[in-house]
């Protein structure tokens, strides 16, 4: 971090605010050394419940992670959330940090986030990671989307999200405001075009979670579209991206599954990308 950013950053106990455009958005700098890595929470959450991932990231790398708009501690703007702009935040972020190029891990939302960043900003994403993220309603179940309709500050009482958000937001009774955006976020979205998926070019590491909330069929789809599963057979170059299905793992302990998931992100992450990608 340099000098210069100190006029627009406010030190809190834990991390630093930055203004970016207007939002005061939070976030953490955990471990030292490796490529940078930005580690994004999925909708509801913050950093605090990323569980054990983040400190064990962090062990061989620097890792910033970030608390989206409305989520944490960063409040929203008057305005409607969207996977682009909060795309364009964590960019605009990683550039006042003074960070040329950055790798990128999310997860649920924030992995949808991720993707964007990587469509948005092809020069500062080295390599990407996305957890249980569809591009388009499609990857849901039909089941889970039935469902959204039905969200309210009442289906939510007396669960984590809403604890987090009591815990840590600037203004807790904003709460129902921020269910109806993110409620009208996930309704709403019309879902990236193929040739967009396929503009991604950094190496890409897609997790699913074989009970996940996201169809493995659509995350085997985006894998396509990133030049994965040839019919080559493996006896070709192998594709810069990869696919990992995790066994008995659900949309709601993935990311506590760091006996498989480290395994699988260090190693991607760790390995030199081949020349010409």
């Amino acid at each position: 971090m340099t000098t210069s950013m100190t006029d627009e950053m406010n030190k809190t106990a834990a991390g630093s605010y930055a203004n970016v455009n207007g939002l005061n958005i939070y976030y953490e700098i955990h471990g030292t050394g490796g490529n940078p890595l930005v580690l994004l929470h999925g909708g509801f959450m913050n950093i605090d419940s990323l569980g054990p991932i983040l400190p064990a990231l962090a062990e061989t790398r620097q890792v910033i992670a970030v608390e989206l708009e409305g989520h944490g501690r960063t409040a929203d703007l008057d305005r409607p959330l969207s996977y682009e702009q909060m795309a364009e935040d964590v960019a605009n972020l990683v550039r006042q940090l003074g960070i040329n190029q950055v790798d990128v891990f999310g997860f649920s939302m924030g992995g949808m986030v991720a993707l964007r960043m990587a469509m948005q900003q092809p020069d500062l994403v080295r390599k990407l990671v996305a957890a249980s993220a569809p591009y388009s309603q499609d990857g849901y179940y039909p089941s889970i989307v039935a469902q959204w309709p039905g969200v309210s500050p009442e289906g939510f009482a007396g669960t984590p999200m809403e604890q987090i958000y009591a815990q840590t937001a600037p203004n807790p009774e904003h709460w129902p405001v921020f269910i109806a955006k993110v409620k009208h976020t996930m309704m709403n979205f019309k879902g990236w075009s193929p040739e967009e998926i396929q503009s991604i070019k950094a190496p890409t590491l897609l997790i699913v979670g074989d009970a996940d909330l996201i169809r493995p069929e659509h995350v085997l789809e985006i894998f396509h579209l990133l030049g994965g599963a040839r019919e080559d057979g493996g006896m070709g170059e192998l594709p810069s991206s990869q696919l990992a299905v995790l066994p008995g793992t659900t949309h709601f302990n993935i990311l506590y599954r760091t006996d498989l998931l480290l395994p699988i992100i260090t190693p991607f992450l760790d390995a030199p990308i081949p020349e010409g990608k």
